[in-house]
């Protein structure tokens, strides 16, 4: 999974979807029922260094051809919504494992082309 751009944004992803959840979910709650402001400093604080991660991720996996720009666009408005991070990773999931099934069709494809040539 880190061994590309698209799956080391996945894994971040995946903490910046869970850490806007626990901000929204817990530590606002906490902060304004309960009092307790420095639920939001750390939560937040580390929402916002995932956030960043994303965005660099965002950045690397247009750069490095993989998404498009409006790709990239798309999964940086999935994490402005509750949820849209995990929703983007099933997408992206799906689409790799048709990617890797694809691949072995066509290996097989191209040996069975040589044979014959």
């Amino acid at each position: 999974m880190l061994n590309t751009a698209v799956g080391r944004f996945r894994l971040v992803a995946l903490g910046e979807g869970a850490s806007f959840l626990l901000l929204l979910g817990v530590a606002m709650p906490l902060k304004y029922f309960a009092g307790l402001p420095a639920a939001v400093r750390v939560v937040g604080m580390v929402h916002g260094l995932l956030f960043v991660l994303y965005v660099f991720g965002v950045i690397e996996a247009v750069a490095a051809g993989r998404w498009s720009v409006g790709q990239g666009l798309r999964a940086l408005l999935a994490s402005l919504i509750p949820f849209g991070p995990f929703v983007l990773d099933a997408h992206l999931r799906r689409e790799q494992q048709e990617e890797a099934a694809a691949l072995p069709e066509a290996a097989s494809g191209d040996s069975g082309a040589a044979h014959r040539g």
